[in-house]
């Protein structure tokens, strides 16, 4: 019998001393990590849910490795972030636009690099579902642009929160911080075919978009949730995936976006299937 283990993660702030005096103050993002391990726990999962200040690097990397030892062939892992997406410089050169994307967690980011490298370390056989409700999630691994205008107003008049690191603190962060980033930034790429377990992420915009947040969820979440209807929905992961980017603005597409070892029997499950 195949066993399911479940990471989910959720930051509302960020330190500021990490972050050169920069908050990162979000809404929903805890409720999304709240939600989705709710999901996994009525599907069986054993669950862990690391909600702002415990959302630290050292945490979140003890949580997936220990997944990694753990789970076999045929078992599933899940792993769910909600929070500020950022950008540090690519320095082993395996990006086409000279950039790693990050996950910002409390205490620093997680670099794309360091998640492959944790994917990894997962025996062959395994499934691997990834939820990414940030901005520029596309791939986790793609170029960044940014608003040089003032950011649209929702339906209240309010400007819009979206779930990305500020153009003004990149390059301070990452200065801050240098010698520390620069050790994992160098390390070699993971190559895709390196990853022997079978990967799927389900993200929350493309690599040139944004991710809003919002007051009870953040935008992508709330629709997933929405589609979930409680595990009433009917389907594999594609038509899944088809739904929620049925009920989103033209601004913000999710995508799907397979890795590692290629598994159809895996992407035709209903999702979240242990």
């Amino acid at each position: 019998m195949a066993n399911g283990i479940a990471l989910t993660i959720g930051l509302n702030a960020v330190d500021p001393q990490h972050y050169a005096g920069w908050n990162g103050k979000l809404r929903a993002c805890e409720a999304d990590a709240n939600d989705m391990a709710n999901i996994a726990k009525s599907k069986k999962f054993q669950v862990k849910t690391l909600l702002t200040k415990e959302a630290t690097r050292a945490n979140v990397i003890e949580q997936i490795s220990k997944a990694a030892q753990s789970l076999k062939s045929g078992d599933i892992f899940m792993l769910s972030y909600s929070g500020h997406g950022g950008q540090l410089p690519d320095l082993n050169r395996d990006e086409a636009d000279c950039a790693d994307e990050t996950w910002c967690l409390y205490d620093g980011q997680l670099v794309d690099d360091e998640i492959n490298s944790l994917f990894a370390k997962f025996s062959a056989g395994t499934r691997i579902l990834l939820f990414s409700d940030s901005c520029h999630s596309g791939t986790v691994s793609k170029g960044v642009y940014y608003y040089s205008k003032p950011r649209p107003k929702d339906a209240s008049g309010e400007e819009i929160s979206y779930r990305l690191m500020p153009a003004d603190y990149i390059i301070p962060v990452y200065r801050q911080n240098k010698e520390f980033y620069d050790k994992i930034l160098r390390e070699p790429a993971v190559k895709d075919e390196d990853i022997k377990a079978s990967a799927l992420l389900i993200s929350g915009c493309q690599d040139c978009q944004y991710s809003q947040d919002g007051l009870i969820n953040g935008l992508f979440t709330s629709q997933l949730l929405d589609v979930w209807k409680d595990g009433k929905f009917r389907g594999d992961y594609k038509r899944f995936y088809k739904m929620i980017c049925n009920q989103m603005p033209p601004d913000q597409t999710p995508n799907y976006y397979p890795t590692g070892t290629k598994n159809y029997k895996f992407e035709y499950q209903k999702p979240f299937t242990v």
